[in-house]
């Protein structure tokens, strides 16, 4: 490939030869001879000298545009960087707001709970099948000990199975080891709320007499020492009352998302059982 300078010189050599061929006809301009020879020459020269200067304006052209190209495509990437930092930027605001309606929930349950509180971080989970626990952050350094209930705005989370210094396990109301004792809101009917495999759980011992309905919400009794009574479990999602039997085969939809939880509240006064 030939430089541009390259070019233009070799287009200025020729431009020059040619004028220089034309300007020693004009010596011979009054001789008729000599202005046939000098008509002849332009007529010759004058394409030649068209094309050339048409080329060198395209080289012109292209090379203008050849560095123009690449000041945009710069000019472009520059923006996709100042684009892609915009959009984590906003992001992370999204994240904080989202994180500030969680703590405000928060601050507003214990300004309310008449229990002491403690917030944690959920920051693990367990990835087995057959357990539904999680771990947080705060453990007997902060007053955490086993048997604390662990809640949410929306209603209960679990227990604490184990607590070490600095963080503690919890087991979800959802486990299959986990039972609560509770009771319909409406009717005040009783039953255990315990843990099944599809993240639900089950409203065992209801009797068939009581009127419990699809949509009814089940809370905490506070008669099994753990739970302070009145938290919210879970709505009845499905009810089998047969014909035969003692009790109804109720199921329970937790309120809690168990698979959104980042932060939690520990509950660290016990409850008062009722007398």
């Amino acid at each position: 490939m030939f430089s541009k300078k390259a070019m233009v010189a070799a287009g200025a050599a020729v431009l020059i030869a040619l004028y220089l061929i034309v300007f020693s006809f004009a010596y011979l301009r009054h001789a008729s001879v000599g202005d046939a020879a000098t008509r002849a020459a332009l007529f010759c020269v004058s394409p030649f000298q068209t094309a050339v200067s048409v080329t060198m304006k395209a080289m012109d052209d292209v090379w203008s545009h050849y560095f123009f190209l690449i000041s945009v495509a710069r000019e472009n990437e520059e923006l996709k960087k100042k684009l892609a930092r915009a959009s984590e930027k906003n992001n992370q605001c999204r994240e904080m707001e989202l994180a500030n309606d969680r703590l405000v929930a928060f601050v507003n349950l214990q300004r309310q709970s008449p229990f002491v509180l403690e917030a944690a971080r959920v920051i693990a989970k367990d990835v087995s099948p057959w357990y539904k626990t999680i771990i947080i952050s705060k453990g007997t350094d902060h007053g955490v000990v086993t048997g604390c209930p662990v809640v949410v705005p929306e209603g209960i989370v679990g227990c604490v199975l184990a607590a070490s210094a600095g963080s503690a396990k919890v087991l979800l109301i959802i486990d299959r080891n986990s039972s609560v004792d509770a009771l319909v809101q409406r009717t005040r009917a009783r039953g255990l709320a315990q843990g099944m495999a599809r993240e639900l759980c089950r409203f065992d011992y209801a009797l068939r007499k009581f009127d419990i309905k699809i949509g009814d919400t089940v809370v905490t009794s506070g008669f099994d020492g753990i739970y302070p009574k009145g938290l919210r479990i879970g709505s009845v999602s499905s009810i089998i009352r047969r014909n035969s039997g003692l009790f109804q085969e109720v199921e329970l939809a937790p309120y809690v998302d168990f698979t959104t939880l980042e932060e939690v509240l520990i509950i660290l006064s016990p409850p008062v059982p009722e007398s």
